[in-house]
């Protein structure tokens, strides 16, 4: 769980309204669940300025605006905190994201491998794969977020250990899962001449895999360790008098 997927960006991306409204679909994993919600054209009709777009449907500027912008979420990891705000981060970081981020995805997924089923590089399996991603991470997120976080929260006690075991197993699975995401995909890489959704897709895939790497990192090396005492160094044993 150390490897790191290049991002799909060569820059920082600066939202603008004078953006075509596909250039944001792909730069902004997310932005295509509120444009589909306003009825946004960002696939074929992808060409269109978000400011054009939204003058054309009589939608107010400044609501999407400010809907697109909360996407864009930091990227730095907390380290330096204690118990309970790791935690908290965790939740709002992390747990509440992975809820948006699949349905979204398990969408565009079912959509482009019907679309481009013909295709020799579409993603065959790849929503059926989010799909069971999606089950196994709200499984777990919600054992961490009803049993493990509480007793953290409280201080941990002798018999913490053994939950924060499983917890570690579940996310070597998940481990597993963004292997297996990163070869369907090509690491998140579109081919040549894909149209908006599958960047769209391929985008949002990529920064599902940075996030649970981090969250994983962020659970795993820095707040799991606060609560697990670390095995004794071993004692030198006497020397038999061939030591010296």
């Amino acid at each position: 769980m150390n490897a790191r997927l290049p991002s799909t960006q060569t820059e920082a991306f600066v939202l603008d309204d004078q953006h075509a409204i596909g250039h944001i679909a792909v730069q902004l994993p997310g932005a295509t669940a509120i444009f589909r919600r306003y009825k946004l054209d960002f696939c074929c009709g992808g060409q269109v300025s978000l400011a054009q777009a939204l003058a054309d449907k009589g939608l107010n500027r400044d609501t999407v605006m400010d809907e697109l912008a909360a996407l864009q979420r930091p990227d730095g990891i907390l380290v330096s905190a204690d118990a309970s705000s790791l935690i908290d981060h965790i939740l709002e970081r992390y747990h509440a994201v992975h809820r948006e981020q699949l349905p979204e995805l398990i969408r565009m997924a079912r959509r482009v491998e019907a679309v481009h089923r013909d295709h020799p590089r579409v993603p065959a399996g790849l929503a059926a794969l989010l799909e069971e991603a999606e089950q196994d991470l709200l499984s777990h997120m919600m054992k961490e977020e009803n049993m493990l976080f509480p007793m953290l929260k409280a201080g941990g006690n002798p018999f913490v250990t053994q939950p924060i075991g499983v917890m570690r197993a579940e996310h070597t699975q998940h481990g597993a899962m963004l292997e297996q995401l990163m070869r369907l995909t090509n690491n998140a890489e579109a081919p040549q001449g894909a149209c908006n959704t599958w960047r769209a897709l391929y985008s949002g895939v990529a920064q599902l895999h940075e996030d649970l790497i981090n969250h994983i990192h962020l659970e795993n090396n820095i707040l799991f360790n606060q609560f697990e005492v670390p095995a004794p160094t071993p004692a030198k044993s006497a020397c038999c008098g061939s030591c010296g």
